[in-house]
C-alpha cells in the first residue's frame, strides 16, 4: 500500500454521517480498503466503516461530483460535501458545490452514468498496450 494514498485527505468518512460534519481521522485508527488508507477519529468509527465501507465511502471514488457529472475527474474536498439519499458526495470546493446543488438530481444521474463508463474504461485498459 502506498502510504501517500490516504482517502479523503485523512478525514473520517463516518463522521459525515454520525456527526453531520467532517472530522480529521488519526493514523492510529486506520485501515486499508479499496487500495487506499482510511483514517478514522476513533476505533468505533473504524469498525463501523470496516463492516460496511460502501455505506460511508464517498461516491465517485471521492472525486468531485460536479466534475464526474461533466465527464472528467477533479479532487474532492472534504469541506465541500453533502449527503443525498444516504450517500456522501464531495465537490472540488464550496463554490462548485453550490453549482452542483443547483442541479443536484440531474448531475447525480449524469455522474453515475459517467462513473460507470470511467470504471469500464479503467478495467478495460488495464494491461492494454497501445
Amino acid at each position: 500500500m502506498d502510504d501517500d494514498k490516504v482517502a479523503i485527505n485523512g478525514f473520517d468518512a463516518v463522521t459525515f454521517f454520525k456527526d453531520n460534519a467532517p472530522k480529521e481521522g488519526k493514523a492510529e485508527f486506520s485501515l486499508e480498503w479499496n487500495g487506499s488508507k482510511w483514517n478514522f477519529s476513533s476505533a468505533e468509527n473504524r469498525d463501523l466503516f470496516s463492516k460496511s465501507p460502501e455505506k460511508y465511502a464517498p461516491q465517485f471514488g471521492g472525486y468531485c461530483a460536479w466534475a464526474v457529472s461533466h465527464g472528467y475527474t477533479a479532487d474532492g474536498d472534504p469541506n465541500a460535501w453533502k449527503i443525498v439519499d444516504g450517500k456522501l458526495y464531495l465537490n472540488y470546493n464550496r463554490q462548485i458545490k453550490e453549482k452542483w446543488e443547483a442541479e443536484q438530481q440531474e448531475l447525480i444521474q449524469e455522474g453515475e452514468k459517467n462513473w460507470e463508463e470511467f470504471k469500464t474504461k479503467k478495467a478495460g485498459t488495464s494491461g492494454h498496450k497501445g
